[in-house]
């Protein structure tokens, strides 16, 4: 149980607050078209298109998770049967990332979802997340769940509960920065502080 009041994070270490939200049946979804000039496409993925996109989407939001692992991780998680990815294209260039997991729970975990700044404030969000909320919902399942962070685009929480996901728990992770341990650059999501040792 953690006390009422402040807590200190040891320099060169992130918190953050983690929401976790979830729905347990599909919505009813507001047709949005594709941008034009934005195709959306199915994507079979190699540990570097994975890599790239990862690093384009999420080096703003400090994503670093998967950047964790090895090539031997990494094949093994994009090889997975459960787990589906996803992508916007505009000039021949992928600029989205959509990665649902459907463990063997009944549940999808839309594990990934985000766009680079190239179609931010397109009308594409919304289009990648009805497509993302289509598919979770053909398959058997009875949850579809996802989680967010304070490190996340300030936009993202309210865009999910307007999605129709519902918020069911709060945590605080703390981790170590990933711009000290060479995940990111040091110069990677400004709008955090970085505190060194």
């Amino acid at each position: 149980m953690i006390e009422n009041g402040f807590h200190d994070v040891p320099p060169g270490k992130l918190a953050v607050v983690v929401t976790h939200l979830e729905m347990d049946a599909k919505p009813s979804l507001r047709e949005v078209p594709l941008p034009e000039g934005v195709t959306f496409r199915k994507v079979s993925p190699t540990p570097d298109w994975f890599r790239g996109i990862f690093r384009r989407v999420g080096m703003d939001w400090l994503w670093y998770g998967r950047l964790k692992l090895d090539d031997t991780a990494l094949c093994a998680l994009l090889q997975d049967p459960a787990r589906d990815f996803y992508t916007l294209t505009r000039d021949g260039k992928d600029e989205a990332l959509l990665e649902l997991n459907f463990p063997e729970d009944g549940s999808c975990e839309l594990a990934y979802f985000g766009l680079t700044s190239a179609l931010i404030g397109s009308g594409s969000g919304r289009y990648l997340m009805n497509q993302a909320i289509t598919l979770a919902w053909e398959k058997p399942i009875t949850r579809l769940h996802l989680h967010t962070c304070t490190n996340d685009s300030p936009q993202a929480l309210g865009f999910y509960v307007r999605s129709g996901f519902i918020p069911v728990r709060r945590q605080v992770e703390i981790d170590d920065d990933p711009r000290l341990t060479g995940l990111l650059p040091r110069d990677a999501a400004p709008q955090v502080p970085l505190i060194e040792a």
